[in-house]
């Protein structure tokens, strides 16, 4: 089809123009910007526009890179503080979860194919592949959605959420990766396979920590001359751990996971543009990702799966995630019932299933064509149903922190200064001892920096007038005494960011 390269420059660009614009039109009605992405990719694709992609390789390899950089970001955007209390529900769902989830799932859909036999038989271990394929939640849509919901969550659901989706896919990949070999090899013992998940995992968290640990100290030491190299050496380092770690048989999705929490957690220069680089490149990988599975899929062949595609997707979506979810939190009391439904509310389908999906294909296990087709369905079932709803849902059960707003200003103190920037929103009740900011009795140590009014800033002084409505940026270098005054004062909507 393409005769020149300036004419598959000029369709890439279009189809990328496409895809940003179409993420204002998700935001107001409240669609996944993924789910249009993977929408412009069919739509361009051999049953749309015509244009022929078939290449499940080109798809893998695709994928593998946007995974690791989607990982790396997630892991640097993963605060330890904020994930050290619920690290241990976070890990158990991230492989006891996700295993709960095949055997479950698995179990449903091989009796369901003896139900429909006419139009697929599987073996159990087949069963088991399919839903293996299925069983984590996706990190990209998770991430994504999460991200802009514009909620805060209560009882630390989203730390919780982010780290499941952020960790679990090697889970996955490794129970998808046994099965096809146990399927193409006629078996495998159980203690092969157990010892290869173990190996795998250690591998990959080990290497992840070191890689990350190395390259921070190598970009404090470096003194490169210019400051836009510092996001390029990270980025290196992110491909460096996850081939590395794969060629040395361990994990390499969960090293990158892991080597982006140490970059994101440790003192690192131009730690800032880092992180504004690797927001928008994962963006940009996330929106090729999606559009290239888009291109991948025939959507004729939808149709014929749509029936039991339907009845595994919502299998799984009301029984197979919350039981799996509830039976790793039955012990934990860090979560009410209505937070480990909104838990298993969120068990997202995206990306990484279409790619662990090409697995089979490309290994030739039987049935792997209607294996990609129904994992393709039941992701575009998971983001419709479950990926517009997830503020909605929040909103339903109350889980939304109603004393945390969004942030209005955009800023960010050097890490060796040990500050809390908080910015606090003006009621009536607040300002009923005075409307005036000497009145606000603020504590010692901290200073009111900067007024939005109505999309104006201005910096204020002890007699400055202040409206309700109006938000307040104050730096403190004792947030605890800052919390204390914000109750004393009945100041209810503030953020608080902490160095």
């Amino acid at each position: 089809m393409f005769e020149n390269m300036e004419l598959v420059l000029l369709v890439a660009a279009g189809i990328l123009l496409v895809s940003i614009i179409l993420t204002k039109v998700g935001y107001r009605f409240g669609l996944p910007a993924l789910l249009l992405f993977l929408g412009v990719g069919m739509l361009f694709g051999s049953d749309g526009l015509g244009i022929q992609f078939n290449d499940p390789k080109a798809v893998q390899f695709i994928g593998m890179l946007a995974l690791t950089m989607i990982l790396f970001l997630g892991g640097m955007d993963t605060k330890v503080a904020d994930i050290k209390p619920v690290a241990k529900q976070g890990v158990v769902l991230a492989t006891l979860g996700v295993l709960l989830t095949t055997f479950i799932t698995g179990t449903f859909i091989y009796y369901l194919a003896l139900l429909v036999e006419q139009y697929i038989t599987l073996t159990y271990p087949e069963a088991l592949l399919l839903a293996a394929v299925m069983s984590s939640t996706d990190s990209a849509s998770v991430f994504s959605l999460l991200g802009n919901s514009g909620v805060k969550l209560k009882e630390r659901l989203r730390p919780l959420l982010e780290l499941e989706s952020g960790s679990n896919d090697p889970m996955a990949y490794l129970l998808t990766l046994i099965l096809i070999a146990y399927i193409q090899a006629g078996g495998m013992s159980v203690g092969t396979a157990l010892f290869d998940l173990v190996t795998q995992l250690v591998i990959g968290a080990v290497g992840g920590y070191f890689f990350g640990r190395f390259v921070v100290g190598m970009a404090n030491r470096i003194n490169l001359s210019n400051e836009s190299l510092y996001p390029i050496l990270v980025m290196t380092f992110a491909f460096l751990a996850f081939s590395a770690v794969t060629l040395c048989h361990g994990n390499g999705y969960l090293a990158a996971y892991i080597a982006g929490m140490k970059v994101g957690n440790s003192p690192i220069v131009h730690k800032k543009r880092i992180a504004t680089f690797f927001d928008g490149f994962v963006w940009l990988w996330q929106i090729v990702m999606f559009i290239i599975l888009g291109l991948l899929v025939n959507p004729h062949e939808l149709l014929p799966v749509a029936g039991i595609g339907v009845l595994i997707g919502v299998f799984m979506i009301i029984f197979a995630r919350p039981l799996s979810v509830f039976l790793c939190l039955l012990p934990d009391k860090s979560f009410s019932f209505k937070g480990k439904l909104y838990i298993s509310w969120v068990g997202l389908r995206g990306a990484v299933p279409i790619i662990f999906a090409t697995y089979p294909v490309i290994a030739g296990v039987e049935h792997a064509g209607v294996f990609f087709n129904i994992v393709f369905f039941i992701t575009i079932l998971s983001l419709l149903i479950q990926g517009t709803t997830v503020t909605f849902m929040a909103r339903k059960l109350g889980l939304v922190d109603k004393n945390v707003q969004e942030s209005v200003f955009d800023l960010d103190l050097p890490e060796n200064i040990k500050s809390a920037l908080s910015e606090i929103v003006l009621t009536p009740e607040v300002l009923k001892h005075g409307n005036k900011l000497i009145n606000l009795r603020l504590p010692e140590h901290s200073l009111a920096a900067m007024v939005e009014r109505d999309g104006h800033y201005f910096i204020p002084r002890g007699q400055t007038e202040l409206k309700a409505g109006d938000r307040l940026l104050v730096i403190s270098d004792n947030d605890k005494e800052l919390l204390e005054a914000y109750n004393k004062l009945d100041i209810k909507e503030y953020t608080l960011k902490k160095n």
